[in-house]
């Protein structure tokens, strides 16, 4: 499968590039207006106070993915730009950026005069709406992360890095393995995109990651709100968008190397790419090796088999043109991790190596150095290939975008036979999503489209976790926006099918799955109001339908596997989740200080949890599996409702516009409508967060710096006393406090050129030990010689990054 489709992309990729070619050949002496037609776009960037040229300066078409920068002088020059209605951005460090749509119907030159700005309030994004969009003319919160705050920010994986952001956490088993919660809801209700292909990788399973390389991607969207209108099932709570491929200017050749290093558990990282863009071709390549061993904290020491490695590899290859652009996009995610079991001697405390088996013993100090992954481990492979399009047609623009992926998931469980497999889950999925967006007309913006996908999951391996099955998915929707003069509408509905047929499985003589085949739909829909009444000020209110159908563990789950401490029944009577969401929110940019509130109300029908079972003598139900109890679960449903706030305050005093004093807080409350063995609390709501940064940045420190800064970060966690106690599934967690600094620069040479930049941080300065309430290392067994329950976070961390970026040809001066 995995050959005819790269076949298929390849054709498509072919065919389309060559059609509106010979189009355009035949189109040379008419109207620069007609079909495929296009035209020069040139201009001069300037500061709006001083009138000087602001060489460097970035313009950006984002939804024909075109970009340049202008010259010293502060001249920029497009050779091609499809005629048409186009969104453009303009942007430089410490300006206010210039969004918004602009008419080129003919060669056009126009001049842009940037205001100087101590905080970008101006951002531009692609997730949840059919074009790019203003951030602040979106109905609900979009937050977008630029690969400056990339770089400097320290982590082990890119949603480790973006639970940092207000709203967001994460539920992690070790540094190696996060998955994004957003606003109290995670698993499938968070999608994650990359390259506009829904990312599909099992991600159903407590261990299992969303296997996208972090230190590859150079921009990140999180959108916190259902976004079932534009992506369907699995869009519930929101969107993660991770951006890797972004082309380079025309006429250039850039690479970069980026280093990382960290002390903790002595992570070294290397990540490299290459970029071209030569008469509308251009690629992308990169690569990165990670290798990590155990991570250790102040109550547990090092924690056994904590450690991972990473190979990863990725890129593009495409042609813009006046016609459009088509990229064929690949990359491959290869992850070897341990899967932390917590044994320990009753005696001791100390980890148990390969506990319940004839290899059992006390892990020594090598052990706990080892890089390599013991058994319990899993070897992921994540292979990718996408092709997307973006082609004039007449006045319209069609999108197309067709995906396929293969997850491979091989777990490890015996210590007497290293390679043999215990699970293996193969998983092949095709994604599809095709776009027309028709003609601007009165500033009614309108796309009508259909996305979905087809999978297929098969097991390799003598234990079986959940059945075989084939599914198919689909959903047509359109989209609309309405701009006035401080006034944007936005809205639409949509409407889903997605159907499973789940496999028959015998276990021996034993019936372990029954087939089924099961249909789920659901109509969506969304309408949301932007309000500027002063340039200051922004409004914010939506209101949305959300949906969401039940995943296949939760289904007909029957097993256990490494790493989750649980064995686990599905239900497949269960029903689609719907949510129906209302956000609201304020936004305000003043000269001296930045103030956003953000604030939602979600009702969510037939909300699935898992919750423990009880036995008939009223303690766990236990199952025994390799003469070992095994506490169960099993999925159930019941209706839910969830609130929240959060609130960001940035003051930067004038004229220490230098000087940055940036808050933020995040809340969130989750309840059942009915109680459940006395408590109506949801599972795996985070608690209350608190984030303060002092940070003091500079533009210009001597002749050999730019864009020093330094920082010093609080970060409160308050006590989660509210927890899903019932049948024993959750505990409380003790509130804790982390502080954390930062500082870096870029070192530039006698050109002024960037020769490299340096960033050092570090995290957890004080050596706090504690335990996240979304970690689920909090679950493992009790050490009896101290009495703690569980494996604690990591301790103090320091993190050394080094990006030295590359440049192999100048692009051509604007004329």
């Amino acid at each position: 499968m995995s050959k005819a489709i790269l076949y298929i992309s390849l054709f498509c990729f072919f065919s389309i590039k060559g059609l509106p070619q010979q189009k355009a050949m035949a189109i040379e002496e008419k109207k620069i207006s007609s079909v495929n037609a296009w035209a020069a776009f040139t201009g001069k960037i300037t500061d709006a106070k001083t009138g000087e040229p602001l060489g460097g300066a970035s313009i950006l078409f984002p939804d024909l993915k075109l970009g340049t920068y202008a010259d010293n002088s502060g001249k920029f020059r497009f050779a091609e730009i499809p005629a048409g209605h186009h969104f453009v951005e303009v942007s430089h460090v410490g300006y206010t950026s210039i969004t918004g749509h602009i008419d080129i119907d003919k060669n056009t030159e126009k001049d842009f005069a940037l205001q100087p700005s101590v905080l970008e309030n101006q951002g531009v994004t692609v997730t949840g709406v059919s074009n790019a969009t203003n951030t602040r003319k979106t109905p609900i919160p979009v937050t977008a992360i630029r690969r400056a705050e990339l770089l400097q920010s320290s982590s082990t994986n890119i949603i480790d890095l973006l639970a940092k952001k207000p709203g967001v956490s994460q539920i992690a088993t070790g540094p190696g393995i996060s998955k994004p919660v957003i606003r109290g809801l995670g698993y499938n209700r968070v999608l994650v995109i990359n390259e506009g292909v829904r990312q599909e990788g099992q991600q159903w399973g407590d261990e299992h990651g969303i296997e996208i390389d972090e230190l590859s991607v150079n921009r990140a969207e999180i959108l916190k709100g259902p976004a079932s209108l534009m992506y369907g099932s699995d869009a519930l709570a929101g969107v993660i968008n991770l951006i890797t491929n972004v082309p380079v200017s025309e006429g250039t050749i850039k690479g970069n190397i980026l280093t990382n290093f960290q002390s903790n558990n002595g992570l070294f990282a290397l990540n490299s790419n290459i970029a071209g863009h030569k008469r509308g071709i251009n690629w992308n390549v990169y690569g990165t090796l990670k290798s990590a061993g155990s991570y250790e904290n102040r109550y547990d020491g090092k924690v056994l088999n904590s450690s991972f490695n990473e190979k990863n590899a990725g890129g593009y290859f495409g042609i813009n043109k006046k016609w459009g652009f088509s990229h064929l996009i690949f990359s491959t995610f290869n992850q070897n991790v341990g899967l932390i079991e917590g044994d320990r001697d009753d005696a001791t405390g100390k980890f148990i190596l390969y506990a319940g088996s004839l290899l059992e013993r006390i892990a020594t100090n090598d052990d706990l150095k080892e890089r390599k992954p013991f058994i319990p481990r899993q070897h992921i492979s994540h292979q990718k290939v996408a092709i997307d399009n973006n082609v004039s047609v007449g006045k319209s623009r069609l999108k197309l975008n067709v995906g396929y992926q293969n997850n491979q998931r091989k777990e490890f469980a015996n210590p007497e036979d290293e390679n043999e497999v215990e699970l293996f889950f193969d998983m092949k999925t095709i994604t599809y999503t095709s776009q027309l967006v028709l003609p601007e007309v009165k500033e009614w913006h309108i796309t009508i489209g259909v996305n979905g996908m087809f999978q297929a999951s098969n097991n390799k391996a003598n234990e079986v976790l959940i059945p075989e099955y084939n599914l198919f998915d689909i959903g047509a929707f359109v989209y609309m926006q309405r701009y006035f003069e401080k006034l944007t509408l936005t809205g639409g509905a949509r409407y889903d099918n997605r159907s499973v047929d789940s496999k028959e499985f015998f276990d021996g003589p034993d019936l372990k799955f029954a087939a089924f085949d099961k249909s789920f739909s659901n109509f969506s829909g969304s309408f949301g109001v932007s309000y500027e009444p002063a340039d200051f000020l922004t409004l914010k209110a939506n209101l949305a339908r959300g949906f969401r159908a039940p995943n296949i563990a939760e289904l007909s789950s029957n097993g256990v596997h490494e790493g989750t401490f649980r064995y686990e029944y599905g239900d497949n009577d269960l029903k689609s989740e719907t949510s129906l969401q209302f956000d609201g929110g304020v936004e305000v940019n003043y000269e001296h200080f930045n103030l956003g509130i953000a604030g939602f109300y979600n009702s969510v029908n037939n909300f699935i949890f898992y919750r423990k079972l009880e036995s008939v003598s009223g303690g766990d139900s236990l199952v025994n599996v390799r003469g070992e109890d095994i506490p169960a679960f099993q999925f159930n449903q019941n209706n839910a409702k969830l609130s929240g706030l959060e609130v960001s305050l940035d003051i930067h005093p004038h004229p220490l516009d230098w000087l940055h004093f940036e808050n933020s807080v995040s809340f969130v409350r989750g309840r059942f409508d009915e109680k459940i063995e006395g408590t109506d609390n949801l599972p795996l709501i985070p608690a209350t967060k608190l984030s303060s940064e002092l940070r003091a940045n500079f533009k210009k420190t001597g002749k050999a710096l730019r864009n020093f800064y330094f920082k010093v970060e609080m970060d409160r966690n308050f006590e989660q006393n509210k927890p899903f106690f019932a049948y024993n599934t959750e505990t409380s967690t003790a509130g804790y406090t982390l502080l954390n600094a930062g500082i870096g620069t870029d070192i530039l040479n006698k050109k002024e050129k960037t020769l490299f930049s340096v960033h050092f941080a570090g995290i957890n300065l004080t050596d706090a030990a504690y335990q996240n309430h979304l970690s689920r290392l909090k679950y493992a067994g009790e050490n009896l010689v101290t009495g703690r329950m569980g494996i604690f976070n990591p301790g103090r961390n320091l993190s050394l990054k080094i990006n030295i970026p590359l440049e192999f040809s100048g692009e051509k001066k604007a004329e």
